[in-house]
């Protein structure tokens, strides 16, 4: 069903386009993205407001003028109300024409609709495949804060593009070679004694990153340690069997505790590729990019693209020796990623630092000739900082995923226990770690991607105010009056429920918020802003707990009445679970 704002919207187009013929206005154009929608700031002004002002320039007239005159024409057409999904009246107030919705109808639907696991889904990217490129980790270290808020933001956003109608791949380039993974490797040979991390009883991946960080203290003892590690390099290169046996049991370690930690934060691939399978990809499109004059070469010998015109200066393509570099990789994983499953966008989550590396890759592929290319698409992320300042691998002063997810879970359950809600949570820590996620990912999903952050993990736990627990909270705040309705308390079981008896100011604010989950999900899916779904779970929730506060729900005089609230708790239920589903937020029945 077409959603109410759009529906709305569809009215004012063709009284718009009315007064445009009437006018004489013969080159109008107009979609209902030019129409603006907003939320009027006081309840008597509307449900819903829709600004002129775009509109006088070509019209002629003034906003007040466009809205009085669309107003107008409105009245004419009362009939056709009925035949709305979502009836009301339209006035003009100064430049706005403002929408009040039927109250009635508009509850009765919702209580039809919004049980639906599916409610909020929409289908404006329907017959779309998008493709969306996260996580991307090394293999010389575990997964730290950082790396976090990728993930969250690669899995958030891939489940909201497919509720948005799309159908989505999400893929994951493992950077399992080059310089880096050597240092580990030959600090291992330096310190490891052939041990492993069951000897020392370390997470895998934890214990290879030991060895990343001890490469400092090897270049203090011996000063050709950089060099040697390039000379790792290049025998891996050349297929020495030592090499590659010891590069294998190393990224093994790795890979094998990556894997876990994505498991622990519920994230999830589609499909993986790895670095050392891909890096030579590209080469061959570099060089016949150079015969055809897009690229030239320079007096070092290496291949380069002038990309001056744009302001980005001069890119080296391939090296002098022939040898490929990170964008001479992405150019060929990009070509055989369209030519394996041909995307209609491809979405790069990738930190802010590599800007201009995507503008760089964006521009080659399309004097490459592909017209796919300007459907790629950088969704850039700010950095997350500590209170303590910014984070440094190689001097060990990163907070590691697993090492942030279990303290948080440890919090939570102390917490939980301080409380006194064990017995009704259950099993302590099961549950403490879902609080732990949800607060470590609404956390790290309700700032806009663009945005630096600063993380504060007692900050994100807290069970009131903008976190993920008070979300939480809510969702089980309502399934525990939904649970106690099942046991038999209250006397809505003997009502039925009633929509005219939701329509009163004091539910009106819950309704109304509660509709709004479908544009959301759109706007957060066409923005590919997960924060915006973030903040609207919050409104959710705030407008549930000051609802539920002031209006009983499981008795009252009237069993009808109990059962229309009882109804509109199982809504609130729906829509906090499906938004939370959407935000990698674990729904709690009891907390």
């Amino acid at each position: 069903m077409e959603h109410y704002i759009d529906q709305w919207k569809t009215i004012i187009a063709a009284h718009l386009r009315t007064i445009a013929d009437k006018k004489g206005i013969v080159d109008f154009s107009l979609t209902l993205n030019d129409i603006i929608a907003e939320k009027p700031p006081k309840p008597e002004l509307g449900d819903i407001g829709f600004p002129m002002f775009a509109f006088a320039k070509q019209f002629r007239l003034s906003p007040a003028q466009i809205a009085s005159e669309v107003a107008q024409s409105e009245q004419l057409l009362k009939d056709e109300n009925e035949k709305r999904d979502w009836p009301g009246n339209l006035k003009a107030v100064g430049p706005y024409l403002n929408v009040y919705l039927e109250r009635t109808r508009a509850v009765t639907f919702l209580l039809s609709n919004a049980a639906n696991p599916d409610w909020g889904s929409s289908a404006v990217f329907s017959g779309r495949k998008v493709m969306i490129e996260f996580s991307c980790p090394n293999t010389n270290k575990p997964l730290h804060l950082g790396h976090l808020r990728n993930n969250v933001l690669g899995e958030s956003l891939s489940r909201i593009m497919k509720a948005a109608g799309a159908e989505v791949k999400k893929v994951n380039l493992i950077n399992d070679r080059g310089v880096h993974i050597c240092k580990s490797m030959l600090a291992y040979l330096a310190y490891g004694e052939g041990r492993t991390p069951e000897d020392e009883g370390l997470k895998s991946d934890h214990f290879v990153g030991k060895y990343y960080v001890l490469f400092n203290k090897l270049k203090e003892e011996d000063p050709q340690a950089e060099q040697k590690a390039q000379e790792l390099l290049q025998k891996w290169e050349a297929g020495d069997p030592e090499v590659i046996a010891l590069w294998k049991k190393m990224n093994d370690w790795a890979v094998d505790g990556i894997m876990e930690t994505y498991r622990r934060q519920q994230v999830s691939f589609d499909e993986y590729h790895f670095e050392h399978e891909t890096y030579k990809l590209g080469k061959k499109e570099v060089l016949e990019g150079l015969e055809r004059g897009v690229f030239y070469r320079g007096e070092d010998g290496a291949i380069w693209i002038d990309l001056e015109d744009l302001g980005l200066g001069k890119k080296v393509l391939l090296r002098k020796d022939g040898t490929s570099i990170y964008i001479t990789q992405d150019i060929g994983t990009a070509i055989m990623r369209h030519e394996s499953w041909p995307f209609d966008q491809l979405i790069y989550v990738v930190a802010s630092e590599q800007q201009y590396h995507f503008k760089v890759l964006f521009e080659v592929l399309k004097r490459l000739g592909y017209d796919w290319a300007s459907s790629l698409y950088h969704l850039s992320y700010g950095l997350v900082n500590l209170p303590t300042g910014r984070m440094k691998t190689r001097e060990g002063t990163v907070v590691d995923a697993d090492d942030l997810i279990d303290e948080l879970a440890r919090l939570a359950a102390v917490e939980i226990a301080e409380k006194g809600r064990a017995d009704a949570v259950g099993d302590i820590q099961s549950v403490a770690g879902q609080i732990a996620l949800g607060a470590l990912h609404y956390y790290l999903l309700q700032i806009s991607p663009a945005k630096d952050m600063l993380y504060n993990p007692e900050q994100s736990l807290s069970f009131t105010g903008d976190t993920g627990p008070y979300i939480q909270y809510m969702g089980a705040r309502a399934s525990s009056i939904l649970r106690k309705h099942d046991q038999g308390e209250g006397n809505a079981a003997q009502g039925i429920p009633k929509a005219n008896l939701l329509s009163s100011d004091a539910d009106w604010p819950l309704v109304r918020t509660l509709m709004e989950l479908p544009s959301i999900i759109e706007e957060s899916a066409k923005g590919k802003d997960p924060s915006i779904l973030a903040g609207y779970a919050h409104a959710v929730a705030s407008e549930f707990s000051a609802w539920y506060r002031d209006n009983p729900v499981l008795i009252n005089e009237d069993p009808n009445l109990s059962a229309s609230r009882l109804a509109l708790v199982r809504a609130v239920k729906s829509v906090l679970m499906r938004a939370s589903e959407l935000l990698c937020v674990p729904f709690l029945e009891a907390m």
